[in-house]
């Protein structure tokens, strides 16, 4: 283990005593509420407030809105934590204004943002087999997007043409598997799980440069399935680090690890964590939004990045075969709540999200030192899975007094 690892141990550590998981779940809550009283019972949904505004910009229900999903996440894990029948009202009317997406071509790659986070929770803590039956389909739905010659789920596909790129894949895309291997095991298709493996392989041999670092998008030959590129979309160059690009890299491994097993997918996703912890900026667990951006210390940084990986971490953490590493990655986690948790990030007073400073498209200028809703979703999830992991639970196990 490096330097800069030992020594993040050390100040995770430090932190780790005085992190007060309830309390954050309290203000998420008091948050939460603030949200609700603002835009009641919408047609649309919470998206994001840019730093010089103080109330929610809305979006429509459409299949191109790849956040849909976070709005009824958040409120699905409020209600698991609190159990306020108010705020399941609400969990329940935003995840059923969802449902024109549930009948519609794979228009895109997001099936998991947009269905698995809602419909998926909402399953998750209700039974109800409606829920499940819309995930299944989603999954199907999302497998026709697989291209078996490359051995990836093609992302963006309406926009294949005007990139003049044949078949790609974003990194984002990892983030879908969950969703393929919990259909795999519920009823659906057993192909779906071999498709989810499938992907993540390609991906662990085209989409990452030796240190662990990832492309954005990787770029496939659709006849011969050839790697022929990679690039950054969101990220400040291809060649550079985007820190919410390595966040989802983290998430998807540790997930794939989870499902299939297999210990090459544990260790990769110790790779690609370690590279990230390893490159955080000196006394900060927020990361800058890309850790190569040419204007650091003077770049926003990205608590999106920070949330998700926090997240991962806690889930990498119960899954390890080594104590060590295991311990680490627990620490480091709570140290990222811990500072996600402070003043300095949590909006309270200021709006009624959970987090500031987030980025969402920096090349295209949009999003920038925002509060953003997935922010809050994986910040909120975070939180759930360290009350769980203090209370010697799995961190992906329901509260076991919450019925089914």
């Amino acid at each position: 283990m490096g330097i800069a690892l030992t020594l993040l141990m050390i100040s995770c550590a430090d932190k780790n005593a005085s992190f007060d998981v309830d309390k954050n779940l309290k203000y998420s809550h008091e948050q939460i509420k603030k949200t609700i009283s603002e835009i009641d019972s919408s047609q649309m949904l919470p998206r994001n407030i840019l730093s010089d505004q103080k109330h929610w910009n809305m979006v429509p229900v459409e299949i191109s809105e790849w956040t849909a999903g976070f709005w009824p996440g958040i409120l699905w894990y409020d209600y698991e934590n609190t159990k306020d029948a108010h705020v399941l009202d609400y969990a329940t009317h935003y995840t059923d204004l969802l449902h024109p997406l549930t009948k519609l071509p794979a228009y895109d790659h997001d099936l998991g943002f947009q269905i698995f986070c809602s419909y998926g929770n909402a399953y998750r803590l209700t039974g109800n087999e409606q829920y499940k039956q819309i995930i299944l389909n989603a999954a199907d739905t999302l497998a026709t997007l697989f291209n078996d010659k490359v051995g990836t789920i093609l992302s963006w596909p309406r926009e294949v043409e005007p990139r003049n790129w044949p078949h790609n894949t974003i990194m984002d895309n990892m983030m879908n598997l969950e969703m393929l291997y919990w259909a795999a095991k519920k009823g659906g298709n057993k192909s779906l799980a071999d498709i989810a493996t499938k992907h993540a392989e390609t991906t662990m041999n085209h989409h990452f440069r030796e240190d662990g670092g990832n492309y954005h998008v990787a770029v496939y030959d659709t006849i011969t399935g050839d790697f022929i590129k990679g690039v950054t979309h969101q990220g400040y160059a291809d060649s550079t680090l985007w820190a919410r690009g390595q966040a989802w890299a983290i998430y998807g491994y540790t997930v794939v690890y989870r499902e299939p097993g297999d210990k090459k997918f544990l260790r990769f996703a110790e790779k690609v964590a370690d590279l990230y912890l390893s490159r955080l900026p000196e006394k900060e667990y927020v990361p800058f939004w890309d850790f190569d951006a040419p204007n650091i210390p003077n770049e926003p940084h990205d608590a999106s990045a920070a949330a998700i990986v926090a997240s991962a971490l806690l889930e990498l953490s119960q899954l390890e075969d080594n104590t060590q590493k295991a311990e680490e990655y627990k620490l480091a986690s709570i140290n990222m709540l811990t500072e996600l948790s402070s003043d300095k990030y949590q909006s309270r007073d200021k709006n009624p999200a959970l987090l500031l400073h987030s980025v969402g498209h920096w090349p295209n200028k949009s999003e920038v030192d925002a509060s953003i809703n997935y922010a809050d979703y994986y910040y909120i999830e975070a939180l759930t899975r360290c009350k769980k992991l203090l209370q010697g639970l799995k961190v992906t196990e329901n509260y076991k007094d919450i019925e089914n």
